[in-house]
């Protein structure tokens, strides 16, 4: 499992720092300021989150259970909705796509709460 996670935060880290470039020279002028802010708002949270994804895949070699499993997959599923709607809003202007946001963030949440448990176990 630690190599599943090593791949999904290396992955999220590689297309986050592409994301980023993309928004940095591709988006600008291209989409409102406050549009932008909200494509680099998800690229943030993507970066964030895939060294948190990254953690989870060292910790899994000392730790072992449902619970780093299940932090590392609230993590990933964070990333796909939190930062995928921020995306998807920003380039399409879809404002119902925001109310996926919570979502994703509530999943990164309970990624931090099961590390929390986990380091208190």
């Amino acid at each position: 499992m630690d190599r599943t996670f090593l791949l999904v935060g290396a992955l999220a880290g590689f297309i986050g720092v592409a994301f980023g470039a993309f928004g940095a020279h591709a988006l600008r002028g291209r989409l409102s300021p406050d549009m932008l802010a909200v494509f680099e708002t998800g690229v943030r949270y993507q970066m964030y989150h895939a060294f948190a994804v990254l953690i989870v895949a060292l910790a899994a070699g000392r730790f072992d259970g449902w619970i780093i499993r299940a932090a590392g997959w609230s993590f990933t599923i964070g990333i796909v909705l939190f930062s995928g709607s921020l995306y998807a809003l920003a380039l399409t202007g879809v404002t119902r796509l925001g109310a996926i946001t919570p979502l994703g963030g509530l999943a990164f949440l309970a990624g931090w709460a099961l590390l929390l448990v986990l380091a208190l176990a």
